[in-house]
């Protein structure tokens, strides 16, 4: 039932990299998805996600996030960055809920909210919410 209830997918990283600096808040990450990996169980839905009302994966083959910094405060962790799909960027604010340290791992939780209008993915109004929530994990080795 597209539109009424919460939808979840995954996509694909076909790179990244995460610099850490001597300072934290310089940290660097830069992830590039790939948007035709994407996939939530149900073949149908998966196909319009990929279809030109939605990612257009032909058009666009990634989906790409480059933080620009690390903002702290004490109660939480911001990562700034850019967001582009579609061919468009935006800013984007991912807020972390935890990161940890695991050796030579590092494993890191947390949310942004995106308004897909803004990335001019507006066609499908009645079947998706224009404001979609974000839930990133991930893990990476040295």
């Amino acid at each position: 039932m597209f539109g009424l209830l919460p939808v979840r997918g995954t996509f694909t990283i076909g790179q990244g990299r995460i610099t850490v600096a001597e300072l934290v808040e310089e940290l660097s990450i830069q992830v590039v998805m790939e948007a035709a990996s994407f996939g939530s169980g149900n073949q149908q839905r998966d196909e319009h996600v990929r279809s030109p009302d939605y990612l257009d994966v032909a058009r666009h083959p990634e989906i790409d996030f480059r933080s620009q910094r690390l903002e702290r405060s004490a109660s939480d962790a911001t990562l700034q960055g850019e967001l582009t799909v579609c061919g468009v960027t935006r800013p984007v604010a991912v807020t972390l809920d935890t990161v940890l340290h695991e050796g030579k791992r590092i494993t890191a939780s947390g949310t942004a909210r995106v308004d897909r209008y803004a990335f001019g993915v507006t066609k499908a109004k009645g079947m998706t919410g224009r404001h979609l929530r974000i839930t990133l994990e991930v893990v990476a080795n040295r």
